[in-house]
């Protein structure tokens, strides 16, 4: 089939164009290959000269399939509320395949443009439909800032990923960019946040999951030393009103603080992701680390520690029982530990996530539990710690009365999960 300089005859061009979308649509890159003879080279090698009356030889389709893992990921950006962009340099009808292959696009929307399209766009035009666009095609790498400010502009927290020279610029307005390391460019390493060793985006999605797990544990590691904090506050404060004496010592309150804010608090960084943590919507990036009740959390636990302490205190000095001290020294120590381990899971019970799933706090729980009782039980340090050995009776009670705590905040885990599951019924 030859191309003279006036071109094909229009059924041809049609021909010609149905193959090459066909290979398209099968996912290929397609090249057409065409020659043309010359008795001499020409003195003028112009491409206006030199690319007219060509003969095609026909088409080569290359296929650049997606790891096995990119599906998977992409579902699981889009169960967490992260919304995958493909931004490419092939054919509309390559890019939508390979984006319907993965998941990027759900059906034959027009949730696609190309960078054509894109260049006749005024900024505000392309605001409007930023947010729903998938696949971009046949984009040119400068057109990334573009669509990087105009994400921004609309209130998303961009990330995106590149590995030439020109990818530069969109890295580093990116929230967060990402350069590849293994084809990207010195430049792009250099203006990107953060450098993708394997190239992988399955990558991208695995350090997500380890970023929400951070916060998650940095969020139970406030959570659990306001509230045992403001219990101890709580009694010291309140004690006096109630017209009782000051329930503590000096060393007890340094013993408490030593021995509960120091391995059961660390033991909560090393805590595993919770099973919800790939389905729940991103945070804000502004939101306050109180949110989601942590700081209301935080006051009522810590009041109800303080009463069920001074509880002990009057009904132990009532009933004339002279250590009375050392019961309530190892009631706010114990609630302490029983608030450690219902403070594991946001919204699940300790018995579904499993006790034994997080074994570094189970030993600090344990160790911080046998560090108590050799303050009561250990002769030579009765005097140092200025504690009695308590009855079989009594230390059930301490033991009862400090599973309070852990008991209330189970139902408040609870009554979340409750309330959620109405929520979505309601939905």
């Amino acid at each position: 089939m030859d191309l003279t300089s006036d071109g094909l005859k229009e059924i041809d061009r049609e021909e010609i164009l149905k193959v090459s979308e066909r290979m398209a649509a099968d996912g290929l890159r397609v090249l057409c290959v065409a020659m043309r003879k010359w008795d001499r080279l020409p003195d003028d090698m112009s491409h206006e000269n030199v690319e007219t009356g060509l003969t095609i030889l026909g088409f080569t389709g290359m296929m650049d399939p997606p790891r096995e893992e990119a599906k998977e990921a992409v579902a699981v950006c889009k169960a967490a509320g992260i919304k995958p962009v493909m931004i490419t340099g092939d054919h509309p009808i390559t890019a939508r395949t390979i984006a319907m292959q993965l998941g990027i696009l759900d059906d034959e929307s027009k949730a696609i443009i190309t960078g054509r399209e894109l260049e006749r766009l005024s900024m505000e035009e392309f605001e409007e439909r930023v947010e729903h666009i998938r696949v971009y095609a046949r984009v040119a790498p400068e057109q990334k800032l573009k669509i990087v400010k105009a994400l921004q502009d609309q209130g998303q927290f961009a990330a995106m990923t590149g590995d030439g020279v020109n990818d530069a610029p969109a890295l580093k307005r990116a929230d967060i960019g990402l350069a590849m390391g293994i084809t990207g460019t010195d430049v792009s390493k250099e203006a990107a946040h953060m450098i993708l060793l394997d190239d992988n985006f399955a990558t991208i999605v695995k350090a997500v999951k380890e970023g929400r797990k951070i916060y998650d544990n940095i969020r139970k590691f406030v959570k659990y030393l306001l509230t045992t904090n403001s219990g101890e506050i709580w009694t010291l404060f309140l004690a006096p009103l109630a017209g009782l004496p000051i329930p503590l010592l000096p060393i007890h309150i340094l013993w408490i603080n030593l021995v509960t804010d120091s391995l059961p608090a660390l033991a909560l960084s090393v805590e595993p992701a919770e099973g919800d943590v790939m389905s729940r919507p991103p945070s804000h990036p502004k939101e306050s680390i109180f949110a989601h009740g942590l700081g209301i959390h935080a006051v009522w636990v810590g009041l109800l520690m303080g009463g069920i302490v001074l509880f002990v205190q009057a009904w132990s000095i009532s009933t004339g029982h002279s250590h009375w001290q050392t019961m309530v020294f190892t009631v706010l120590c114990l609630t302490q530990l029983g608030h450690v381990l219902a403070i594991r899971s946001e919204k699940q019970s300790l018995f579904k996530i499993g006790i034994f799933s997080n074994k570094y706090l189970l030993g600090a729980v344990v160790l911080t539990f046998l560090l108590q009782m050799a303050t009561i039980y250990i002769p030579a340090l009765n005097p140092v710690f200025k504690t009695e050995p308590l009855t079989l009776k009594e230390l059930l009670l301490t033991l009862a009365l400090s599973s309070v705590i852990f008991i209330a905040v189970e139902i408040e885990k609870w009554w979340k999960r409750r309330m959620e599951k109405t929520v979505m019924r309601n939905a």
